[in-house]
């Protein structure tokens, strides 16, 4: 729980601002401005359009200057600083997001409304297969809407858009979008360019994209390793002691990912369809640890053994993507269809460069959506989806055996304006056939799920929100069938092939305000978890390694958010705003199993920022409190503040796209430490980071 002193901070740096996500700006200040915010107050990943303003639960987008600002070598350090999103930090090339506490198999990570393939929902260590480079728009969506994209979206979605399937032909000869950065903590420099080329009056597009990120070794402010490290290799004295006073730069965290993509799209009064083909390569190398010798005998032999001193992955997807949207008449609006299909690998690399171990996943998923025409302010759409995995492990951490599993749902959300109050709801039924064959097991679930909520003006610029979500979640093979050792969370995991389905009850209850000059919005969340699916310590070791299991039981998570800004002087077209924003989520097993492990400590962000007009920039305090509250195994993380800068120019003027932003991140060099990172004891958060970002358009 916040402290009263951290309570007061945010109840004044919250009476200062008004709340909404930075990257929304405020609309009320012209007709320029409502063009340029159209886009973050409108939410897409649905089979339609929806306000944001009059959404039963809270969503966040991420895009334009705000997103070329933030954008990072993974998508969940590209999102760590919306509301109510922390992420994994297994170093700087492998980071996922956290939604409210919530991770893994309960955050769906999706490119355009279709799954990553990817097996970073297995280990901290394995990156998501996006590059954000290549990212147009991020949006995060909880609620009935995510009800359409499976039940390993009980946490919410987070959905990345790219240009890669064209949805509109290009007005010039030829459509160019082109990003870079660089950066100074991590000698980062990246680069990223898409072009979009109509085929005369065919109604063909052509695009082609392509991208490139190299960095170094990070470098960190303060001490590598965290002081319980530093007073254990103290006691221990010699070389190790020696080895635990490191500051500046982290070995094995530099990294190498490309990848190119081509498609071909049609566009005419009959419809519009369209198909990808993407690579994506990356080789990372993963930090490693501080052998304390006697005092910790097993965790520095265990990273020895299995290659995590110095390991690197080598990872490789190939996959294909097509859509298409047909325009219908009557009650359906149109039939939309979504297929993506990868071809997933990555190798750990040990230090004499031999394979300790392969991953192969192989994935397809499809679905279909009837869209309804409107009616009297009744819209939704209806739908199925089929998703198929083959997942298999080989070599020293094949703590996995090859699994199986295949899953068909159907799902519907409906959408209601009934005046002076807007409600929506969602269903959905999922069969999940989950296998193995060297176990020979499977196991066979069905999961239903319901979600409804109502937004309700209350007197001029406000709106009350609340939504009500029973959910239910099949466990996936890596719950039912791990057996054996994972160096990356130096564990011994055990499986459970009797786990039942995991169900949770939420509500959520959402304050929104908007009027001249100012936004603001306030939520807070409550779940209750039966046949919650956590890993427990047994107490008990394996191949040097503690020997943690999957269990179930119950748990509660509940939490708040908060975000303003507010315009306190205009000169032209520049506004300047005061923003801020809150979050903290509290999470506990219940029947006094205590707290549950990596949950985010509070944090505040309040800044200045001036928009609008062709020059403008931001400062910004984020303060992240001290997290007590700790699992078995767990240390307490310290408090940190960051002092952040940014400059921004648009010189084409502030209609256009195209903007460069130099950005100087932790100004003072402190030394962070984020709860939720497997790696926080031996690998803080960057230190100084000078930054230059540019996005152009033409």
């Amino acid at each position: 729980m916040p402290s009263p002193r951290a309570l007061l901070l945010i109840a004044s740096c919250l009476a200062s601002a008004g709340l909404v996500p930075v990257s929304v700006q405020a609309e009320e200040a012209g007709d320029q401005d409502v063009h340029r915010a159209i886009g973050t107050d409108i939410i897409v990943t649905a089979p339609f359009d929806r306000e944001r303003f009059a959404l039963p639960t809270a969503a966040g987008v991420l895009e334009g200057e705000a997103l070329a600002r933030d954008t990072r070598s993974t998508i969940g350090e590209t999102l760590a600083r919306q509301p109510g999103v922390s992420a994994s930090w297994f170093g700087p090339n492998s980071s996922r997001p956290i939604l409210r506490g919530l991770d893994g198999e309960r955050v769906r990570i999706l490119t355009d409304g279709i799954g990553s393939f990817d097996v970073s929902n297995t280990s901290v260590d394995h990156a998501v297969a996006i590059n954000p480079l290549t990212a147009d728009r991020v949006e995060i969506v909880r609620g009935p809407a995510s009800l359409l994209f499976g039940s390993a979206a009980i946490g919410g979605v987070v959905n990345v858009t790219d240009r890669r399937i064209a949805r509109e032909i290009p007005e010039e000869f030829a459509h160019i979008e082109a990003s870079g950065i660089l950066g100074s903590a991590a000698r980062e420099r990246g680069f990223g360019a898409t072009v979009d080329v109509p085929m005369g009056t065919t109604g063909l597009v052509v695009h082609a994209d392509g991208s490139f990120l190299k960095t170094g070794d990070y470098r960190t402010g303060g001490y590598i390793f965290s002081s319980n490290l530093r007073d254990a290799a103290a006691q221990e004295g010699g070389e190790v002691a020696e080895d635990a006073q490191a500051k500046g730069r982290i070995g094995n965290s530099d990294a190498r990912n490309w990848d190119v993509a081509g498609g071909l799209s049609y566009i005419g009064s009959g419809g519009n369809f369209g198909f990808s083909i993407s690579r994506l390569e990356s080789n990372y190398g993963i930090p490693g640890t501080l052998d304390l010798g006697d005092d910790e005998e097993h965790s520095g032999d265990a990273a020895d053994e299995h290659g995590h001193g110095d390991v690197r992955l080598d990872l490789m997807q190939t996959r294909v993507d097509a859509r298409a949207e047909v325009p219908l008449g009557g009650a359906f609006e149109t039939l939309n269809f979504r297929f993506g299909w990868a071809d997933y690998r990555h190798d750990e690399i040990e230090p004499n460069g031999d394979i300790g171990t392969s991953f192969f996943n192989n994935a397809l998923e499809a679905r279909v959506e009837l869209v309804q025409a409107e009616r009297n302010g009744w819209k939704g759409a209806t739908g199925a989806q089929f998703l198929s995995r083959r997942f298999e492990a080989v070599g020293e951490e094949a703590y996995i055996p090859l699994n199986l599993t295949d899953q068909f749902g159907l799902f519907t959300v409906q959408s209601f304006d009934l005046g002076a109050v807007d409600a929506e709801i969602g269903g959905r039924w999922e069969h999940s056939n989950v296998s193995s064959t060297p176990l020979g097991v499977r196991r066979k679930f069905d999961a239903f799920s319901l979600s409804g909520g109502l937004s309700v003006p209350l007197g001029e610029g406000f709106r009350l929100a609340g939504s009500i979500a029973y959910l239910e979640r099949a466990p996936s093979g890596e719950e039912l069938f791990a057996n054996g050792a994972h160096a990356a969370t130096r564990t011994f995991e055990i499986g459970d092939i009797d786990l039942n389905k995991e169900r949770s009850l939420g509500v959520e209850a959402l304050l929104r305000g908007r009027g001249d000059g100012w936004r603001v919005e306030v939520s807070g969340f409550y779940n209750r978890f039966s046949n919650f699916i956590f890993l427990s310590p047994t107490g008990e070791e394996d191949e040097g390694l503690p020997v943690f299991e999957y269990l179930q039981g119950g748990a509660i998570y509940w939490g708040l958010e908060a975000e303003a800004a507010v315009t306190v002087l205009r000169s032209g077209d520049t506004r300047f705003e005061l923003t801020g924003l809150a979050d903290f989520v509290r999470a506990d097993l219940r029947d006094g199993g205590g707290a549950v492990p990596r949950i985010p400590a509070f944090r505040m962000i309040g800044g200045v920022e001036a928009n609008g007009g062709p020059v403008g920039g931001r400062l910004e305090v984020e303060h992240v409190t001290r997290q007590t509250r700790i699992a078995a195994f767990e240390t307490e993380t310290p408090a940190y503040t960051l002092i952040n800068a940014s400059v921004a120019w648009r010189p084409f003027g502030a209609d256009n796209a195209t903007a460069i932003i130099l950005s100087a991140n932790n100004i003072f060099d402190v030394e962070a430490r984020r709860h939720s990172s497997f790696l926080k004891d031996f690998a803080p958060l960057p230190g100084r980071d000078f930054r230059l970002a540019a996005r152009f358009s033409f």
